[in-house]
């Protein structure tokens, strides 16, 4: 497996631990996006995408943030189970949705992508600098392309009614097509 296209967009406001969010293609036919890297104690480091972990309402079973008060659906004050917690003693509130299952994998993203960063940061110094994180990638939202159909027949106009009649009075010839 090799990583053929790193994609950085840098966050503008970067006072915050969140410093760029990137998109990496493996083989040139599979893409993982919003990776995201965030300025450690240690230098920057790559976050795999995650999403909040979620637990179902006693009443009502709708799905609600791990630390939500109350539930979303039916208003249910909620009791917050004991938590998964993490090596250092703190409590998971992210799932990964994909991640590296080695550290050799974990290695080679975190070097291809730290690279791409520093160089994106090096870009965005120059003048008439634009991200390129956006380019190329469908939104999703186009529409599927058909089949062609120039096969098939077009239907014919109805054929044509003449309506005048002789004295050409008020209204005639409207539904004349």
């Amino acid at each position: 497996m090799e990583i053929t296209e790193v994609r950085v967009k840098l966050v503008e406001d970067s006072d915050d631990r969140l410093q760029a969010f990137c998109s990496i293609t493996f083989d040139n036919s599979f893409v993982v996006r919003d990776l995201k890297i965030i300025e450690g104690n240690n230098g920057p480091f790559v976050a795999m995408p995650s999403r909040k972990r979620t637990s179902h309402c006693p009443r009502c079973r709708c799905k609600n943030h791990t630390r939500a008060s109350y539930c979303n659906q039916c208003g249910n004050k909620l009791k917050h189970p004991s938590l998964q917690e993490s090596t250092d003693g703190r409590s998971k509130l992210y799932a990964d949705i994909a991640h590296p299952i080695n550290s050799v994998s974990r290695e080679m993203i975190q070097s291809g992508v730290l690279k791409e960063y520093k160089a994106e940061l090096a870009r965005s110094k120059k003048p008439g600098y634009s991200s390129r994180y956006g380019e190329g990638f469908s939104s999703g939202n186009v529409q599927p392309h058909g089949p062609h159909l120039d096969h098939v027949k077009q239907p014919l106009k109805p054929e044509r009614i003449n309506t005048q009649t002789e004295n050409n009075s008020f209204g005639d010839g409207i539904f004349d097509c």
